[in-house]
């Protein structure tokens, strides 16, 4: 679940061991219901089937939804707590979309991010997959946010900053014609969902960094790492329920999410989930 880029900062804090420990249960956890999703995001099922679906899975492996019934702080009125275990985000929809009765559809891009509580510690992440057979610039933008993802997540070591982790998803995305959504981050996470430090997917200009810490990242820091990409320009707006947010140009988004410890030599990777990366064809 993406973060408000203007939330206000809060310290990060290093996890010790017994503390990774409890969030990659809660990945590992989180990682099966994302795989066991993918043989049901079918035409014709609805994203409230993938959400019971979703569910059930974290209950019966001894965990809890982390999302259902999420209150942003800083929220505003009338908003209320989210009532779902999965965001299910369709096409245009760029993240936090609500399940509904309305099926899936071939060509659809769905977006299935989720929460997981283990024991007190939680996990994020999402992925994106293409609903039967898409069109090729759709597999395309698939294909570049997940490979924005990974080259984020390499950024992710100790004596790095909060910015290269968002130069390397930039550079990417923009090179390949795509754009970065501004008003949404990756964020800390440990006890909360949201923690410090915001992890946005662009760099700001100088006249941004107020907004933004470019922190210093520490061996056992925990961060989600989620690129947002557009295929057409960057502005999103929300919709009327308060949650869903959507590209303002109505063209198509991918979102892909990782939950990460921060390392010395190399990143620990604590979610997965089946590619949506074509693969090759054969020779």
């Amino acid at each position: 679940m993406a973060a408000e880029s203007t939330r206000p900062g809060r310290e990060a804090r290093v996890k010790n061991e017994e503390e990774i420990a409890a969030i990659r249960r809660a990945s590992e956890i989180l990682s099966g219901a994302l795989t066991m999703l993918r043989e049901h995001v079918v035409p014709g099922v609805t994203t409230v089937e993938l959400d019971r679906l979703a569910e059930e899975y974290i209950r019966d492996n001894g965990a809890e939804p982390a999302f259902k019934g999420y209150a942003p702080r800083f929220a505003p009125g009338g908003v209320e707590a989210y009532p779902w275990t999965l965001c299910t985000s369709r096409n245009e929809e760029v993240v936090h979309g609500l399940p509904n009765d309305r099926p899936l559809v071939e060509g659809d891009l769905i977006s299935l991010d989720a929460g997981v509580r283990w024991n007190g510690w939680n996990s994020d992440s999402a992925v994106t997959y293409g609903v039967g057979a898409i069109a090729p610039e759709r597999a395309r933008l698939l294909q570049v946010t997940e490979e924005a993802l990974a080259l984020g997540v390499e950024q992710a070591v100790a004596g790095n900053r909060v910015f290269d982790i968002a130069r390397a998803v930039q550079r990417h995305v923009q090179a390949a014609g795509f754009a970065v959504v501004r008003e949404l981050t990756g964020h800390g996470i440990g006890r909360t969902i949201h923690e410090d430090p915001d992890i946005p997917n662009f760099v700001p200009s100088p006249f941004q960094r107020h907004q933004f810490r470019n922190m210093l990242l520490s061996a056992g820091m925990t961060i989600c790492i989620e690129p947002m990409v557009c295929a057409g320009n960057y502005r999103v707006v929300t919709a009327e329920d308060g949650w869903t947010v959507r590209t303002a140009d109505h063209s198509p988004a991918a979102h892909f999410e990782h939950t990460v410890v921060v390392r010395d030599e190399a990143p620990e990777v604590l979610t997965r989930w089946p590619s949506s990366i074509p693969a090759p064809a054969a020779p």
